[in-house]
């Protein structure tokens, strides 16, 4: 590995790539045995440009089983089965619509404007939160100040994580759904039939804008 990733043009200007990212490079590659790769670490962030962003999904960090991280949050690889907490979103999506989701890759979603971002963007193999407290939650923060900041979004946050980076995020003209994370060991807590999908594309369709075909 030699030269950083560059960010997606629409975020360019956030402080974090030029005041954080330069270091975090440096020391992501002083380190083996992590994920994803390079080249899709900052996916989500590309396939959402900002001034699409219509909905704001948190995650914690990729998942640490090896080839399983795809840079965006909670998303599987193409063809593997759904497991653990995206099993779970995917149950109550299907309980919330009535519209089932085929299969994990959640890359239709991004393309509609969901901008699924985790707090960490990197992970070591087997080592779930292994780079917590590197410098992503500053990128992290300072996207959904952005975006926030550029109009009404809906911001679904799964989890005390997620819920604490947005706590001082305005909420006037902003939906803010907030739930337990979909994880098998929380989601019974209060995820499971909060239905989620359907309240954000009622809020979608009161502001005159396309809901999200949650089912591609």
């Amino acid at each position: 590995m030699a030269d950083a990733p560059p960010p997606p043009a629409s975020w360019a200007g956030l402080p974090f790539f030029r005041d954080q990212w330069p270091a975090l490079w440096a020391r992501l590659r002083a380190v083996p045995d992590w994920q994803p790769a390079p080249d899709v670490i900052f996916r989500a962030l590309a396939l959402t440009p900002r001034d699409r962003v219509r909905v704001v999904i948190l995650g914690q960090d990729p998942y640490p089983t090896p080839g399983r991280a795809t840079g965006l949050a909670f998303s599987f690889p193409p063809g593997q089965p759904p497991r653990d907490s995206l099993r779970n979103i995917l149950t109550e999506l299907a309980e919330d619509t009535g519209q089932p989701k085929a299969d994990g890759d959640l890359a239709p979603w991004a393309d509609q404007g969901v901008l699924l971002l985790n707090t960490a963007l990197t992970v070591p193999v087997g080592r779930a939160n292994g780079h917590k407290g590197w410098g992503w939650e500053e990128l992290a923060a300072q996207v959904v100040q952005a975006t926030a900041a550029d109009g009404p979004r809906a911001f679904v946050l799964w989890g005390a994580p997620a819920q604490r980076l947005c706590a001082d995020l305005p909420r006037d003209g902003h939906l803010f759904i907030e739930t337990p994370h979909p994880s098998p060991l929380s989601a019974w807590r209060g995820f499971f039939g909060a239905r989620p999908f359907s309240a954000v594309n009622r809020w979608l369709a009161a502001r005159g804008e396309p809901v999200i075909d949650w089912s591609r």
